[in-house]
């Protein structure tokens, strides 16, 4: 039998962004979890920050272990380069670096870019390879340009609130859908215009909208409300038009969020959960449209009998009678969700306060590991990079006392 090999020596299979350079000056959130997502596949980030305070997103909170819960979620796998682009001398450090760059991703201030020389049309005829992706509110264009957009904004003007929430009052989400649908689809366009470049050979210009991207995302309330018909109604975690669809109590003060899709499955839910194979047929129920209409009435019969289980109980029997069910979760039981824990989904990347839990990326599969590297400090790699860049100790302490960069 052969020895077998230590894992240590074993290649590393190559990931899919291997040798691609990404150079972000990015904050917030929807350029930061573009640009990780494009690191989890393999490619270099260097993440240029402002140097005293970085990223704005570092100090949103202390919640894990003194960094911000924000920054750890987004940040992982970068390279941290404190540089004051407003400085005399930042200008030569982009000119050095960006050679070496195969995207350019930059959320800044509209016109920000612009006006530092790094806008596509600027930078093209010299970096034909270049691809530069520009992340904004509301686009490059149209009377909104310079308005200033946060994700909360964005879900208002999208239509998001609008369908979201109780009744009496319209929620935001509790997540920044808002952000992450834009840093979502400026990854998907990164990866797209690289595959385009392996054809063509030249970077292209893609213009993000966190605008654009909500309301791709509000597709169906969009269409339901079609040419003047009423807007779904805001109906909290329960679903507008479909019942019993939503959140139900159960004896042990645990809450299960259930849905029927279909009136085979009202039957069966009737006879295996509810004991009450009569309400199947009963006219105030024995349609969608029909239940819908008296929810409430039918609620109350729900939450009588649930009232007699505990949630493992309500659960089991939804299970038993194929109905579709979940848990709702506060993050605690996210944290220790036993399906995360039984596909190992977990792992950990270093940081400045130590090793710190991490979700591995979705979808990863097992052609490559996914790269998790570490969380940076600010300004942790800008001697090294100054140094990959050619520049001597005497230029580099020059730099950092005209407070072009520190370290």
């Amino acid at each position: 039998m052969s020895t077998p090999v230590t894992a240590s020596l074993l290649p590393t299979p190559p990931r899919p962004l291997d040798g691609v350079t990404v150079l972000s000056l990015e904050h917030a959130i929807a350029a930061p979890f573009c640009t990780r997502q494009l690191a989890d596949l393999g490619a270099r980030v260097i993440k240029i920050e402002r140097p005293g305070t970085g990223d704005f997103a570092r100090g949103y909170d202390e919640r894990v272990r003194g960094l911000s819960s924000h920054f750890v979620w987004t940040n992982r796998s970068k390279e941290s380069l404190a540089l004051d682009l407003k400085q005399d001398g930042a200008r030569e450090v982009l000119e050095r670096l960006l050679p070496r760059v195969d995207v350019l991703v930059q959320n800044l201030a509209p016109g920000a870019a612009e006006r530092l020389g790094l806008s596509f049309e600027a930078l093209h005829v010299r970096h034909p390879r270049l691809i530069v992706c520009d992340i904004s509110g509301y686009g490059d264009s149209g009377p909104y340009r310079d308005k200033k957009a946060y994700d909360l904004l964005i879900q208002s003007e999208g239509g998001f609130l609008s369908v979201t929430g109780t009744p009496e009052e319209p929620s935001k989400a509790g997540a920044s859908v808002a952000d992450i649908a834009a840093g979502m689809y400026a990854y998907s366009n990164i990866l797209a215009a690289l595959l385009l470049r392996a054809t063509t050979g030249k970077g292209s210009r893609i213009d993000v909208s966190m605008l654009e991207s909500m309301v791709e995302w509000m597709g169906y309330p969009m269409y339901y409300a079609f040419d003047g018909a009423p807007p779904p109604p805001r109906s909290g975690a329960s679903h507008a038009t479909i019942y019993p669809y939503g959140p139900f109590p159960a004896g042990d003060g645990g809450t299960v969020m259930l849905g029927l899709q279909n009136e085979r499955e009202w039957r069966v839910f009737c006879e295996r959960v509810l004991a009450r194979p009569e309400l199947a047929g009963d006219p105030r129920f024995d349609a969608n449209s029909r239940r819908t209409e008296n929810r409430a009435a039918l609620r109350d019969i729900i939450v009588e009998v649930f009232a007699g289980m505990n949630t493992e109980q309500v659960m089991a029997a939804l299970d038993d009678a194929q109905i579709a069910n979940a848990r709702v979760n506060d993050m605690a039981g996210v944290w220790s969700h036993p399906q995360l824990a039984a596909r190992q989904r977990w792992t950990e990347v270093a940081s400045p306060a130590g090793m710190l839990p991490v979700l591995l990326p979705p979808g990863a599969g097992g052609a490559y590991a996914a790269r998790m590297d570490r969380i940076p400090a600010l300004g942790e790699d800008t001697l090294s990079i100054l140094a990959e860049l050619g520049y001597g100790e005497a230029e580099i302490a020059a730099l950092r006392a005209r407070h072009v960069v520190a370290s």
